[in-house]
């Protein structure tokens, strides 16, 4: 793939969205489409469709560098980096952490008495999430599958809000749960990212309808868990 338009192309494909139902959702024709294929896409529309598609505005434009955000390679500036991401393997004697589960009851997090889940205190040191900021959460919907399966139990560092693009972050919207990726667009948009692209699509909200609507972050996601339903046949 060797130009933008290329790869413009190879992401419809993935997402298995024709060029005429793209060309109605993004409503320009289809004769525009298809020049985008030919010559590239215009550079007006690099942000906004990189942010469509969850890849780094790079990759799109040139070809160059990696093509998704990494969540798991990524780390905020403040924190120092580490090559080989912390285990949640623990040896024998390793200090281990209670994780309070919590809920969101009537737009409030509401821990749950008896309910934790058990982490090892180094993982926690490395990534440098203070204890009493920690807290686990069910996963509410499908919209991050499979990577993050419906009710797997997530780790959220309730002490990092600052917005990262391509990581994950627990959300309060209208008194809701939510779970997405995130990054700032054009104009401080806030957009809501969801790994099952095929039937979630980017959400866009100005620092205005995140106001109206509750919408804020409530902290990283930084380690999940999930048990299959079932053993295979």
């Amino acid at each position: 793939m060797n130009t933008s338009g290329d790869r413009l192309k190879a992401l419809l494909q993935e997402c298995g969205l024709s060029p005429s139902d793209f060309a109605a959702q993004r409503r320009v024709t289809s004769q525009h489409v298809n020049n985008w294929f030919k010559r590239g896409i215009p550079l007006a529309r690099i942000d906004e469709l990189a942010d469509l598609f969850s890849v780094h505005r790079r990759w799109l434009r040139t070809g160059e560098g990696p093509k998704h955000p990494n969540p798991l390679l990524r780390m905020s500036p403040s924190r120092p980096a580490r090559e080989v991401a912390p285990t949640t393997l623990t040896s024998p004697g390793a200090p281990l952490l209670q994780v309070p589960y919590h809920v969101v009851h009537e737009g409030e997090l509401v821990g749950v008495d008896g309910y934790h889940m058990v982490l090892p205190a180094e993982a926690l040191q490395v990534l440098g999430v203070p204890e009493d900021s920690a807290i686990c959460v069910a996963m509410p919907a499908a919209n991050m599958a499979p990577w993050i399966p419906r009710d797997a139990i997530l780790a959220v560092d309730l002490s990092q809000t600052e917005v990262v693009d391509g990581e994950t972050y627990a959300l309060r919207h209208n008194g809701k749960l939510r779970v997405h990726s995130l990054s700032i667009g054009h104009n401080r948009l806030l957009c809501l990212h969801s790994h099952n692209q095929g039937n979630y699509m980017v959400e866009r909200y100005t620092p205005t309808q995140c106001l109206v609507q509750g919408l804020e972050v409530l902290g990283w996601v930084f380690h999940w868990s999930h048990f299959r339903q079932r053993r295979p046949g």
